[in-house]
This record gives C-alpha cells, sequence and structure tokens, in this order.
C-alpha cells in the first residue's frame, strides 16, 4: 500500500513537473521570437543606413573663382607669377589713366560751335576766346589757338590749327605704346615659365632616371599656369586697348570736324568785319 502511494506521488510530481516545464517553454518561446523580431528590424534598420549613406551624393566643396585663381597663382610659383603680376598691375594703372583722360577730352563740339560762333557775334575774338578758355578739351585748345591767329590771315590760322590738332593727337595717344609693351611682355613671360618649367621637367627626368607622371608633374604645372596667367593678362589689356584706340580715333574725327566748320566760321566773321 505504501509502495502504491508512493508510485502515485512521484507520478502526480512528474505530471506536475511536466507541465510547469512546458508552461515555461511556451511563455519562452514569444519572448524569444520578440527578441528575435527586434533584433532582426535593427539589423534592417542599420542596413538601411548604410544604404543611404552610400546613395547620398558625395558633397564637394565648391571653391569660388576668385579662390581658384588664387590657388593656381600659389601653385605656379612666386618667382614666375610675381612679374606677370607686376605687368598686369601697370598695365591696368596705364588704362585707368587712358580712360580718365579721354573721357575728360570728349566735348561736345557742335555746342562749343554754336557757343563760339555767338560769342563772335556779341563780343568779337576776344569773347570767344573767353569761350574756349573755360571749355575743357582738346578742340576747345585747338579753336583758342586759331583764335589767337585770326588776325594774320586764313592760311596762319589753318596752319595754327593743323599744327597745334597734331600736338594735341600726340597727347591722346600717349601711354598707348606702353599699354601695347604690357601686352606683348606678358605672354612671353609666360612662355619664359613654360620653357623654364619644361627644363625643370627634363632635370627631374635625368636624375630620377625614370619618365614617370609625377616626376614631371611639378615642372609641367608652373610651365602651363605660367603661360595660363600670361595669356589672361594680355587679353584683358588687349581689350582695353582697343577701347582706347577706338575712343582716340573718335575724337580726332571730331576734332577735324570740329577744325573745318571753325575755319568756315572765321571766314565767314572776317567777311562780317
Amino acid at each position: 500500500m505504501k509502495k502504491l502511494i508512493a508510485s502515485l506521488f512521484v507520478g502526480a510530481m512528474f505530471v506536475f513537473g511536466s507541465s510547469s516545464m512546458a508552461q515555461e517553454a511556451a511563455q519562452a518561446e514569444p519572448q524569444a521570437a520578440e527578441t528575435e523580431a527586434v533584433v532582426e528590424q535593427s539589423e534592417d534598420a542599420v542596413a538601411v543606413e548604410e544604404a543611404v549613406i552610400e546613395q547620398a551624393p558625395v558633397q564637394v566643396q565648391h571653391k569660388s573663382f576668385h579662390q581658384a585663381l588664387k590657388q593656381k597663382f600659389i601653385e605656379g610659383g612666386a618667382g614666375w607669377m610675381t612679374p606677370v603680376l607686376l605687368v598686369f598691375i601697370l598695365g591696368l594703372a596705364l588704362v585707368f589713366e587712358r580712360i580718365i583722360y579721354l573721357n575728360l577730352a570728349t566735348t561736345n563740339t557742335e555746342k562749343l560751335l554754336n557757343s563760339v560762333e555767338e560769342a563772335l557775334q556779341k563780343g568779337g575774338l576776344v569773347a570767344a576766346k573767353e569761350v574756349c578758355r573755360n571749355t575743357r578739351g582738346p578742340v576747345a585748345s585747338i579753336f583758342y589757338q586759331g583764335l589767337e591767329r585770326a588776325d594774320e590771315g586764313i592760311d596762319m590760322i589753318e596752319k595754327s590749327v593743323t599744327s597745334y590738332g597734331g600736338v594735341q593727337v600726340g597727347r591722346l595717344e600717349k601711354n598707348l605704346s606702353w599699354i601695347a609693351f604690357v601686352i606683348a611682355v606678358a605672354p612671353m613671360l609666360g612662355f619664359l615659365g613654360t620653357v623654364v618649367g619644361m627644363v625643370q621637367a627634363f632635370d627631374d627626368i635625368e636624375a630620377a632616371g625614370d619618365i614617370s607622371p609625377t616626376v614631371v608633374a611639378g615642372g609641367m604645372k608652373v610651365a602651363l599656369l605660367t603661360t595660363v596667367f600670361g595669356l589672361i593678362v594680355a587679353i584683358v589689356i588687349q581689350t582695353f586697348y582697343n577701347y582706347l584706340s577706338s575712343k582716340v580715333d573718335a575724337i580726332v574725327n571730331k576734332m577735324e570736324d570740329a577744325s573745318i566748320s571753325f575755319m568756315d566760321l572765321i571766314v565767314k566773321y572776317n567777311r562780317q568785319k
């Protein structure tokens, strides 16, 4: 009997233990599933972030034109870039001086002729000279020289106007030859830097005993950059030079037309005397 009770007790304990273990296993299975789901979501999130990072465009730092030009100037070397820069500064100074002078020399010739004619009719030569003296520009100066010879005959007036007109043309063309010099010497300095850079490249090849891009890159860069900057200076100054030349031609043409009209005005005035 005791053995039967003990067997039943052991069997009950075994059944109870099995059911408890089954319940614990049942409860552990959802938790494990949830843990695996969280891990899978984390892995998916990391994969998505890596894909976004790979697909994101690489942001390249773009330099302004001034910064790029400054960097290339430094890379070209101070020994060759400095002369080109000094020539450029000299050319710009001459250009700005000529622009200011020619703008001040521009005169409304029609208005001046009308003022001189009116002054001759009202106040004679003295009033006409005063008008020319108070007017700025080469045309007024030519008129003043012609009025100074008004009593010496038409031939003397014409010679005086022609001679002084040549003087004024020379003043208008002042410093243009130096601007042309800048246009010529800037690319020559650049080409000189190119030749020196090529010589340097061949010296590096000789020293290394091998023709490789890394050996010749430095000398070639100096050669190309000096040429580029020399040509840039020449192009800029050449543009200003063409503008100044056209400006001088326009003023000279007005001077010639105004001188012819002035001679007719003097002849008319002498006849009325």
